[in-house]
């Protein structure tokens, strides 16, 4: 193995010199321009692999609580393939070598397979070729590791070893702006969550919060909230993405004897794992670098209510034994805290994943599933409850009127019938979201459902067959990677190019962002070209 620590020299500029510095100014430059890390590496990872003549860039975050390494953001080349294994858990060792290896400044290289080194640990499984490395401090100390991967196995020359120094602090800033833009993110969850309690508290309740189709469609699952709301059993939704587990969340909490005390809300896939502890139970004042002041964890501001966990099934294991002794005992500990704290709560959860094949898998404990699933209640997707959609069109028109300022908007025959021509992959959420842009595109006046859904007024809706149908017999039938391009670009065209959000492509297709976006470069698809005129770049 090539195992050591370069130091570059100073030599008149080179052209790789100059390219180095252009490469520099660049990652600057972007650096400044983008709040999340994979949005960073996206811009500059074409850029970055010609000067190392690279195919794979990955940053991965240090995540020292957990002794992991987790894949935050990746680019890839022709010959760059996406790692299937975004975490690498590590050895109390490992964490600390590699540690000291980020604080001291080196830049190593090495090969796949290597016995010793930081091949054993930097690496993502399955990675397989030669690769430089380098490390990011921040203010937190070591936060992130770089690595450079040519998977044809070729090593690194001494100018790479050079160069990569150099690029090495815009990354670190991009790792920082990372960092505050979902430190950012939490705060808003977090007032969301207590404008929430305060409006359950004064016995208020949002026009979203109100329960369409409970004496058609949701008959059942209703009847299944009225048995269980007055018991403190923990109940378990399951349902599709969009299909209002919030809603019967809040319902359960509304018809419970706690219904007077808060109900919070927390997204379990939207906490850093590093965080999780400190998020749910709460920290002391000093207790880690950036804990100014004592905090009130989540189970704590839920005393006396509903604490309604969210997507449970993005926890960590090791979240999850410490949130199972929590169900257990009622008591838990602020990090950094010596004192027993006793919690009073009702636990809500909801997923839409499949939480018994994760159990055989592996992924998600079988005790804590027996804990919170006491009372399952399965929601159905929209496409399920279509005699809903009348009354469901009529709800959102009077918000999208309300918010709009105008009038009470009519949903004609002709809506509800194009509507039901629909698929709704994104079931009651995207219905809201098309019904709200169905007003906006009518001026307020009127609905313009057809437009609303295609995105543009020339585009003609017709039925609910999906556009990847069989082809005729004269014509040769898609391949594979052909089916899934075609998919792709449905759902791009249906959120105007838009990858991430609630409205993105990556939530309708329920997948992660960074992989979307990696299967888009691998089968060549520009999301540019579903952009709708005049809309902004939110991707």
């Amino acid at each position: 193995m090539n195992l050591g620590e370069h130091t570059a020299k100073h030599e008149p500029a080179s052209s790789n010199e100059r390219n180095t510095m252009s490469l520099e100014t660049e990652l600057w430059r972007e650096a400044s321009r983008h709040a999340a890390i994979d949005g960073f590496v996206e811009s500059v990872s074409r850029s970055l692999l010609a000067l190392f003549r690279v195919d794979l860039v990955l940053v991965r975050r240090i995540e020292s609580g957990n002794v992991r390494l987790r894949t935050v953001a990746a680019g890839f080349g022709s010959g760059g393939v996406e790692p299937e294994h975004a975490i690498t858990s590590l050895s109390a060792r490992s964490l600390g070598e590699l540690r000291d290896l980020v604080t001291n400044g080196d830049v190593l290289t090495g090969r796949s397979g290597d016995s010793i080194g930081p091949a054993r640990s930097v690496l993502p499984e399955g990675v397989v070729g030669s690769f430089l490395f380098g490390g990011l401090t921040t203010d937190q100390g070591p936060e992130a590791v770089v690595l450079l991967v040519r998977t044809n196995g070729r090593p690194f020359e001494a100018t790479d070893l050079e160069s990569l120094p150099r690029i090495l602090e815009p990354f670190a800033a991009a790792i920082v702006n990372d960092r505050k833009h979902h430190d950012t993110e939490r705060s808003r969850a977090a007032a969301e969550a207590d404008r929430h309690a305060l409006l359950t508290r004064l016995d208020r309740v949002a026009i979203s919060e109100t329960i369409v189709g409970a004496d058609a469609g949701l008959r059942d699952v209703m009847l299944r909230v009225a048995q269980v709301a007055s018991t403190d059993a923990s109940v378990l939704i399951l349902g599709e993405t969009g299909s209002g587990k919030e809603v019967v969340a809040r319902a359960i909490h509304a018809r419970s004897r706690r219904a007077d005390g808060p109900i919070v809300r927390v997204n379990c896939g939207a906490i850093p794992p590093e965080l999780i502890d400190s998020e749910l139970f709460g920290h002391e004042k000093g207790s880690f670098t950036g804990a100014v002041q004592q905090r009130q964890g989540w189970f704590e501001r839920a005393d006396g209510g509903t604490l309604f966990l969210d997507e449970i099934a993005e926890l960590p294991l090791a979240a999850q034994v410490r949130l199972l002794r929590v169900l257990q005992e009622g008591t838990l500990e602020r990090v950094g805290g010596h004192r027993t704290i006793h919690v009073d709560v009702r636990i809500v959860a909801a997923t839409h994943r499949d939480l018994g094949s994760m159990v055989e898998r592996g992924e998600f404990r079988e005790d804590l599933w027996y804990r919170i699933g006491v009372f399952p209640i399965h929601l159905p997707a929209l496409r399920d409850h279509l005699e809903d959609l009348p009354s469901l069109t009529a709800h959102f028109a009077a918000r999208a009127g309300k918010r709009l300022g105008v009038s009470r908007l009519a949903v004609s025959d002709e809506d509800v019938r194009i509507l039901r021509g629909y698929d709704w992959p994104g079931n009651v959420r995207e219905l809201g979201a098309v019904i709200e842009r169905a007003a906006i595109l009518g001026g307020g006046k009127r609905l313009d459902v057809r437009a609303a859904l295609q995105g543009s007024p020339s585009t003609h809706v017709t039925t609910r067959e999906p556009r990847v149908a069989r082809p005729p017999d004269d014509e040769p039938f898609p391949t594979l990677d052909r089916a899934m391009a075609i998919h792709i670009e449905r759902a791009l065209s249906k959120t105007g190019g838009q990858i991430e959000g609630p409205d993105g492509a990556a939530k309708i297709l329920d997948i992660n962002p960074h992989t979307l976006r990696s299967r888009m470069r691998k089968l060549g698809i520009d999301w540019q070209q579903f952009r709708r005129h005049g809309e902004h770049d939110d991707t």
